[in-house]
């Protein structure tokens, strides 16, 4: 009776190992390694791409500390840029109200920070309005205006050039395209405003029935 068993088992064993030598070598893998290594698509040879969902965006280049990936362009999306076209008197004399007009920004409101630190002209240059400049007052270009920020929010700017903050767009397929600080955050007033959960619509579960 043992040596029925022993004899089918060894017979089970032997059509497994058959089947198995079989397969792999019909797919050339004898182990899972070798299949993954197999079906693996280097690189250089993706094919998938996000540029067909960023082509109407334009876009800049970032290049710094090992980083480079693509950010929106700013400038053109400003409507009063360049800021020269208006800034051809002295700022005391803009802010003054004309008769039936505004003042000039009337309705930006500064709250980034306490007017002890931060005041317009801590990003603002009287000297040239086209450009931003640095709290070294070097010459900053509004499309790079994440060089403002990052003066001050060094540990956010690290985790924006690794990816972990902010918002990829298209997808996370090469090219990178991601959005900067003013893409998300008012620069004049950064802080997300407090929202509320969207109420559950009782009404229109009732109308549904």
């Amino acid at each position: 009776m043992i040596q029925k068993i022993v004899v089918k088992t060894l017979i089970i064993v032997i059509g497994l190992f058959v089947i198995s030598c079989k397969h792999s070598h019909e797919n050339n893998y004898h182990t899972v390694t070798d299949k993954i290594e197999a079906k693996t698509v280097s690189p250089e040879n993706l094919t998938i791409t996000s540029k067909t969902f960023n082509e109407n965006i334009k876009t800049v280049k970032f290049a710094e500390d090992g980083y480079e990936f693509l950010i929106p362009e700013r400038k053109s999306q400003i409507t009063s840029y360049n800021c020269t076209e208006c800034h051809t008197q002295p700022i005391e004399k803009l802010k003054q109200n004309q008769v039936g007009e505004k003042a000039a920004h009337w309705n930006i409101k500064l709250a980034h920070a306490g007017v002890e630190i931060m005041n317009c002209a801590t990003c603002h240059s009287n000297g040239n309005m086209d450009n931003l400049h640095s709290l070294t007052n070097s010459e900053i270009d509004f499309n790079y205006s994440y060089k403002l920020c990052s003066q001050c929010h060094q540990k956010e700017f690290k985790d924006w050039k690794g990816g972990a903050h902010g918002k990829q767009l298209g997808g996370w397929a090469p090219p990178r395209l991601s959005n900067t600080c003013v893409n998300c955050h008012n620069p004049h007033k950064p802080a997300f405003e407090k929202r509320w959960p969207v109420r559950f619509n009782t009404q229109k579960v009732k109308e549904r029935q």
